[in-house]
């Protein structure tokens, strides 16, 4: 068991836990939650053996081995599936040893180590690790390329995959979702639900800790409170205790009767008979979620647009994809000031393809689309927090967009999202990326927007961001596209589902238990389909014609390898250019009156490269995805 005893625990000056104790015994799934910074990663630390205790005492049985999930990972030459496998260190130990024995010819210690290597079942070890892979979303080609190959998105699912891989009886997990698509989480969730050790897991998704964990310790003003149950139930447990102060009690009552206004008005929305269960016992769980959340910093709205157009925009007979080749046929959509579309369906589909060409970075291959004469989009992607100026802060920013407000308006804008008073002035470099999403999603929905197109917005907000988020989107007049990793948020503010699945966009019968049951079917066909007789299909096969269409994509792959190439240098040459101008802006005396002309000519320049590194990004992502998907095509 892990027992802590009267533990107090400081970072700098700031006390973080005073006289905490705690008892986990084996076996326990349990959720560490509180407000940022206050002590979840530090608790972590002290666990690991990384940071002592200030006070107190922590005991761990002697033995017990840890596995914990990086948040950082280096750019190694290493393969995918080897650094997997590295997550077993005693495996890899226990290797190097034979490897020794056998140089120097010692049968003995050979045949001991081949011994200790099949106790282990170290023979099984490929096959463990490429599961894990599977799960997590790599594609059986992707095994054997080296880990600086993959962004850091995907280096994050192969530190998870390696933290899996560890044998462990107590495993410490932070935020392991936060760089995975809805099938990885599906799965991941049913892994640990199967891991028999001791689990602690600090994560933003409530649905998610709910299948978990069946116990939470929350930090709480520098204690460390039990709750038996899950997720859920911590939230109705902590309402009930708060509800016992008049104060909160009133406020309570004041949120519970916001949010019955729209769960009565949008269960009289809801059409199909599945969801609109799905969605009612959604909402009516907000009454019990809201009270144990009165004290958010997080309370915003998304004022309505001024002007409305129906249909907001309209797509028929689409061909979407990149450079002429579309990957998604026969799109027909139409969106208008009541829709509510969550987009579900398998990792690289096309569903951020069909979220760009709606927000009209992507054009069509083929097909109309029509946008309404007042339809104003404000669409979010993970790409636009590189995009935010970190030489600047979050006043000057919104000031840029709105330059004729007043700056108390703007101020008290911005605090509804969390930055108050001297955090209006803090530089956006310095920012984590939590606070990067929140400030992306305050400048969007400044311009009230009608129409919201929303890829993966939950990604780096925590619990109290995520509620207030789902919140203002259940009080949002206009049109919503969402793509989410989070159940709950699509629960909660989405009327329907499409399905992005075999090259085609359709409306999916039923809800995410659903979808839940079609992504597995979806697997097990894909695993048949792989491990089918390959005989028979080469019989079938016109080698003459597939060795003509070879030949096609390799003379398309050339051009495009090229035109990769010569935007890569030109975006090197684009940072070197921002980051040059960001150092002569970060002079003090620049902004002084003498320096007022080279001020607002550095300004301007800088305006000028983020717009030219805007435009060959995104040149860059869709040559990338088009490479991609044409060396997919010669592979298959």
């Amino acid at each position: 068991m892990i027992q802590l005893q009267s533990v107090s625990l400081y970072r700098g000056n700031k006390c973080l836990l005073q006289d905490a104790s705690f008892t986990a015994y084996p076996g326990w799934h349990i959720a560490l939650v509180g407000h940022n910074g206050c002590g979840k990663s530090s608790l972590f630390s002290l666990l690991l053996g990384q940071a002592g205790a200030d006070a107190g005492q922590v005991h761990i049985p002697a033995g017990s081995r840890i596995a914990h999930m990086a948040q950082e990972v280096e750019a190694l030459d290493r393969s995918a599936i080897d650094y997997v496998i590295d997550g077993d260190q005693a495996l890899r130990h226990l290797q190097q040893q034979l490897a020794q024995a056998e140089a120097e010819n010692d049968a003995h210690r050979i045949a001991q180590y081949h011994q200790q290597l099949d106790d282990i079942d170290a023979y099984s070890a490929e096959s463990r690790a490429a599961k894990l892979l599977t799960g997590l979303g790599f594609q059986q080609a992707q095994f054997g390329n080296t880990v600086k190959s993959f962004s850091g998105g995907w280096r994050m699912r192969l530190n998870l995959a390696q933290t899996l891989m560890c044998p462990s009886d107590i495993m410490l997990l932070d935020e392991p979702t936060n760089h995975l698509d809805l099938d990885a989480i599906l799965w991941l969730e049913a892994w640990l639900k199967a891991y028999p050790g001791t689990l602690i897991l600090i994560s933003h998704d409530r649905e998610f800790i709910d299948e978990i964990t069946e116990h939470v310790l929350h930090i709480e003003h520098q204690r460390l409170n039990y709750y038996s149950g899950n997720y859920s139930g911590f939230e109705i447990q902590r309402a009930a205790r708060m509800a016992n102060q008049q104060s909160a009690f009133e406020k309570q009552q004041r949120e519970i009767a916001h949010l019955q206004t729209f769960i009565t008005r949008f269960k009289a929305k809801a059409t199909k008979a599945k969801q609109a269960q799905s969605r009612v016992k959604a909402l009516e769980r907000m009454e019990k979620i809201a009270p144990a959340h009165v004290d958010s910093p997080f309370h915003f709205s998304i004022p309505a647009a001024s002007k409305m157009s129906d249909p907001l925009l309209d797509i028929k007979a689409g061909e979407l994809g990149y450079q002429g080749q579309a990957v998604l046929h026969q799109v027909a959509l139409q969106l208008g000031p009541a829709t509510r579309i969550g987009l579900i369906g398998p990792n690289g589909a096309g569903k951020s393809t069909l979220i760009k060409t709606l927000a009209g970075t992507l054009q069509l291959v083929a097909g109309d689309k029509t946008l309404g004469e007042h339809t104003k989009i404000g669409y979010f992607a993970q790409h636009q927090l590189d995009q935010l100026d970190v030489s600047a802060t979050p006043l000057l920013t919104l000031q840029r967009e709105a330059p004729k407000t007043d700056e108390l308006t703007l101020r008290k804008y911005l605090g509804s999202f969390g930055f108050h008073g001297d955090a209006v002035l803090d530089n956006i470099g310095r920012f984590s990326g939590g606070e990067k999403a929140r400030l992306a999603l305050a400048l969007i929905i400044w311009h009230k927007p009608n129409l919201l197109l929303l890829d993966e917005p939950t990604n780096h907000l925590d619990l109290e961001m995520r509620l207030a988020l789902t919140l203002a989107l259940q009080d949002y007049e206009g049109g919503l596209v969402l793509v989410s990793h989070d159940r709950h948020l699509l629960r909660s503010t989405t009327d329907e589902l499409y399905l992005v699945a075999h090259r085609s966009v359709q409306p999916f019968q039923g809800d995410l238990e659903d979808y839940s049951r079609w992504l597995l079917e979806y697997r097990q066909a894909q695993q048949n389909a792989a491990s089918s007789d390959d005989g028979e299909r080469e019989e079938k096969r016109d080698r003459k014609a597939e060795r003509q269409k070879a030949a096609e994509i390799r003379n398309q792959l050339r051009p495009l390898k090229n035109q990769l190439s010569t935007l890569e240098k030109t975006l090197a040459q684009l940072e070197a250019e921002k980051q040059a101008i960001e150092t002569e802006l970060a002079a003090e005396d620049l902004y002084t009156a003498a320096n007022k002309d080279k001020l607002t000519e550095l300004l301007q320049r800088q305006g000028s490269i983020r717009a030219q590194l805007e435009e060959t990004e995104l040149a860059w992502l869709e040559a990338s995805e088009t490479l991609q998907t044409l060396e997919q095509s010669l592979q298959g």
